[in-house]
């Protein structure tokens, strides 16, 4: 312990003094949005031009990258006890881009450099090869979550503008992203914007909620984040962005062949769905179901719930939902029974959903769905983001804010008449058409008997017909089956439009269920 105390007061970090060599500053959202604008004024350059080549991919690969790990001892706060600890990422292997760490108080910022004796380099002899300079690849946050007695992780910025948050008994699964830039367009390469610098907030004894900064930079634009991150049983980490974008001629000076931004990725959210109940292109597994989320969840300003369950095609979809304005939307895992997963090393029934929900009104947009194609589940294929309808000007500060939600739903709700399940298969019958099982479930549809049926209002896109459509009682778990028949066009090679929502005397008493389905 003496000789932690002594790392830490060389970069000033002795518990209860002033900061060594510390700026006087009031670390704001404006304070970060002056810095992300001047650098706005430059071209874009990108922190991986300063990694030692002894860190790159082709010299420390996963096994040695693993061989590295932070000392625990040696996290920030630690020696103050206070709620809040943060252990860092060393740089290397794939996080090629390291960043730079602050801390701040209500009065000062210290920078917080590169430490070699924080972390345990295993069999690896490397160290003198890594300049003091060099930078954290990210941060891990540490939390009791679950046991007052206990640390837990409950976050982590790693990768690119990539960052996860965990609630109660919770385990990792999708992402959330700062920003997407042209995810999922054909004619030209997705641009990853990177967080490059951070300013982490040193939490009051007793503290339940941390406050971050963090400056966003990618050859289109730049950002300031402010991060305001309460634990709980959903975590709920509350964000607000100034975006500045760069002006064409800062843009063709680092890429010239680069086109100008066609999708702005707001609120971006990245998951993983290989197969559900919903599938109909089968893998040799024996596990039912593996996914991360299951759906994509939007209710639009006009009062209207969106339920879309999510699908591995054979080849790449991508699904625009136009908008007048949006309340909220996210990925979401609703299938919590560990039995309908049999993974015992996998808990994809503990796995949070995320809900975006705006702060303020966004205008009109669209929700982009991307489904990329995937053969297993260690590739994250699913990217969920809002694109505006007014893009920003170059320049010019662009203002939005929205709240994360990381919860599995014990101690909220997002949606309770909702679609509980997909199933889809061929019909007995007639082998081109596609019968369709859906299962609504909630409030307003427990109460409804038998003898009064809710109506099935179906229909979908002209390359497809609905040519059965009937409602039946499920008295196994009371809730109500919508039984479609759809007939796809003859020759169809295009995506299905399909829709079904449930009313009740004129009344909606369900989520419209949409769906993409994909021919084979």
């Amino acid at each position: 312990m003496k000789r932690c105390i002594l790392v830490w007061l060389l970069i000033g970090f002795c518990a209860g003094q002033s900061l060594e060599g510390a700026e006087s500053a009031q670390v704001t959202l404006d304070y970060v949005a002056k810095k992300a604008q001047e650098r706005a004024l430059k071209t874009f350059r990108s922190p991986n031009v300063d990694l030692p080549a002894v860190l790159r991919a082709d010299s420390l690969d996963y096994d040695k990258y693993r061989e590295i790990r932070f000392r625990s001892d040696r996290a920030l706060w630690a020696m103050d006890n206070l709620p809040f600890r943060v252990e860092f990422f060393h740089p290397g292997y794939l996080y090629q881009e390291p960043v730079r760490v602050n801390e701040f108080s209500a009065t000062h910022v210290q920078n917080i450099r590169f430490v070699q004796d924080f972390f345990d380099y295993g069999k690896l002899k490397i160290q003198k090869q890594i300049p003091a300079r060099t930078g954290y690849a990210g941060f891990k946050l540490l939390y009791p979550l679950n046991q007052a007695d206990k640390y837990d992780e409950v976050g982590s910025f790693l990768g690119a503008s990539y960052f996860r948050l965990l609630g109660a008994g919770q385990r990792y699964g999708l992402s959330a992203r700062g920003l997407a830039l042209d995810s999922g367009e054909t004619d030209r390469p997705e641009e990853f914007p990177i967080f490059t610098d951070w300013w982490l907030g040193k939490p009051a004894m007793g503290s339940t909620e941390l406050v971050l900064y963090a400056i966003l930079d990618s050859v289109s634009c730049t950002g300031a984040y402010e991060f305001r991150i309460k634990p709980g049983e959903t975590t709920v980490a509350d964000i607000e962005v100034v975006l500045f974008l760069r002006t064409p001629e800062l843009i063709k000076a680092v890429n010239p062949q680069q086109k100008p931004l066609k999708t702005l990725g707001m609120a971006p959210l990245t998951s993983m769905f290989w197969f559900g109940k919903n599938s109909e292109r089968k893998f040799d597994d024996y596990r039912p179901e593996v996914h991360d989320s299951d759906g994509l969840l939007i209710k639009s300003s006009n009062g209207e719930t969106l339920w879309r369950p999510l699908n591995n095609a054979s080849v790449m979809r991508h699904q625009v939902f136009s908008l007048p304005g949006i309340k909220g939307f996210g990925l979401l895992q609703r299938e919590r029974n560990p039995q309908n997963y049999q993974d015992l090393f996998n808990y994809y029934h503990q796995v949070p959903s995320v809900w975006v929900q705006p702060h303020e009104e966004w205008g009109p947009g669209d929700v982009h769905l991307l489904e990329l194609s995937t053969h297993y589940e260690g590739l994250d294929n699913i990217v969920a983001f809002w694109n505006p309808k007014k893009q920003p000007v170059a320049m010019e500060p662009y203002r939005f804010g929205y709240r994360l939600k990381w919860t599995r739903e014990t101690d909220q709700k997002i949606s309770e008449n909702m679609v509980r399940n997909t199933r889809i298969g061929a019909d007995g019958r007639n082998p081109r058409w596609r019968q369709i099982a859906i299962d609504f479930g909630g409030p307003k549809l427990k109460g409804i008997p038998e003898s009064d049926a809710p109506q099935a209002i179906a229909s979908c896109s002209s390359n497809g017909a609905i040519v059965e459509n009937q409602v039946f009682k499920n008295p196994f778990d009371n809730t109500w089956r919508v039984i479609l028949k759809m007939e796809p066009k003859e020759g169809n090679k295009s995506p299905v439009d399909i829709r079904c929502t449930l009313k009740h005397h004129d009344q909606v008493v369900s989520e419209t269920w949409t769906y993409h389905w994909s021919p084979p």
